[in-house]
């Protein structure tokens, strides 16, 4: 079928009234990840209103199933669902209702932006060839649930071809979009370490081994790994944002915990960070009298796009919204997001959806109290995920056709 990308703007702006309604519905609602029950029934009420099959996995992810009228590729549309633990301080109708949660990241408008792609495509399904599945994702703030819908089989029964998703990025105006190739984001682990000393009089400290000082020692021992080991020209971070230790003033520390996260960009990096961490951390304390027990936790991979599927989403944008609305860009985040994972299975491409207005405040950033959104990015998050899944289809369906009817 021929592709018109106006009059997918056309539809996408007709909802526009109905997606906002549903957006400011999420947003009232929040809920943490693996908890995400009224979000879960909300998804389901309306997959079924649209008349599109589901299924529940990964206990509050939802995935669901748009089957065009003739065979042809599989393409996936991924939308987290969860929120943070941030007490909201927006003075709009719409805020959140519960204390202490809210949609600080903006997973509000990333499960509305699928539902709005959801609607359109369903309602052009007879003119489809291929699959389109619908990936709600529990999770992506906390344990990642990415990997638990994986492991379910989200990508097989179907197997999925290609993945496409979004974020919602503040510092883009709405109505423009912003493309990467290459490296998105950073791998991420999670850093405790244990250090242990001996309680004493903190009159006679040469009677016990305090663990603060001992502490202090190795978190500034930590520091010098990205500036000292790690190659100049690649980025690595090392942040302890968590010290717990002590009793009372007078007594030395028996124990300090740290807690905090590595970034880094490629494996070797990764590899090399996490080895020095351990080896720093444990000498440093020995050499004080003390022991330092240093755990590490595997988190997200780093996220890799496919150029092919980045360049798909670039023209997409172009033809849609005009060149002047879409960039490039040139660095990666340290940040990390689990869509990695689903970017491991099949050719991926993550892009940056612009949500500011400078006119009405919609510029604080992610994560921030007062984080808050132009609605009308809605219109443009749903055109564009529409015009990319029938774009990789269409484009798979011709090249199959030449495959079987060679010149």
């Amino acid at each position: 079928m021929k592709i018109d990308p106006q009059a997918i703007w056309k539809q996408a702006q007709a909802i526009l009234p109905w997606v906002t309604e549903v957006r400011r519905d999420f947003h009232q609602y929040p809920e943490f990840g693996m908890e995400e029950f009224r979000t879960r029934d909300q998804i389901i009420h309306y997959l079924e209103e649209m008349d599109i099959p589901y299924q529940v996995v990964a206990g509050t992810g939802v995935v669901g199933l748009i089957e065009g009228h003739r065979p042809g590729a599989v393409v996936a549309l991924r939308g987290d669902i969860d929120a943070l633990p941030i007490e909201e301080e927006n003075d709009v109708p719409y805020r959140s209702k519960v204390p202490g949660k809210m949609h600080a990241c903006g997973h509000d408008a990333h499960t509305t932006v699928l539902l709005g792609a959801a609607k359109l495509l369903q309602e052009q399904r007879a003119k489809i060839s291929g699959v389109i599945k619908l990936f709600f994702q529990p999770a992506e703030e906390t344990v990642g649930g990415a990997v638990p819908m994986i492991e379910a089989g989200v990508m097989e029964n179907p197997r999925v071809d290609a993945v496409f998703g979004l974020h919602v990025a503040p510092e883009l105006p709405a109505g423009q979009i912003a493309v990467k190739y290459g490296q998105v984001n950073a791998a991420s682990d999670t850093l405790n370490i244990l250090v242990k000393g001996e309680n004493g009089h903190g009159a006679y400290p040469h009677k016990g081994r305090d663990a603060i000082v001992i502490a202090a020692h190795v978190i500034t021992a930590l520091q010098t790994i990205v500036s000292r080991n790690v190659d100049p020209r690649e980025a690595a971070v090392v942040t302890l944002g968590v010290i717990q230790g002590g009793t009372q003033g007078n007594i030395l520390a028996r124990e300090v915990k740290l807690t905090g996260t590595i970034r880094t960009m490629n494996r070797h990096t990764r590899t090399l960070v996490k080895e020095r961490v351990r080896e720093v951390a444990e000498l440093t304390a020995r050499s004080l009298g003390g022991e330092a027990i240093v755990s590490l936790e595997e988190g997200y991979t780093a996220l890799i796009n496919d150029n092919r599927m980045v360049d798909l989403v670039k023209q997409c944008g172009e033809e849609l919204l005009g060149k002047e609305h879409v960039s490039v860009l040139e660095a990666a985040s340290m940040g990390v997001e689990d869509f990695a994972f689903f970017a491991e299975q099949a050719p991926a491409a993550f892009f940056q959806l612009g949500c500011r207005n400078d006119q009405t405040g919609c510029v604080y950033p992610l994560h921030h109290p007062r984080f808050n959104l132009d609605e009308s990015c809605l219109a443009v998050g749903v055109a564009m995920q529409v015009y990319n899944a029938l774009s990789f289809l269409q484009a798979q369906a011709e090249a199959s056709l030449l495959e079987s009817n060679p010149v």
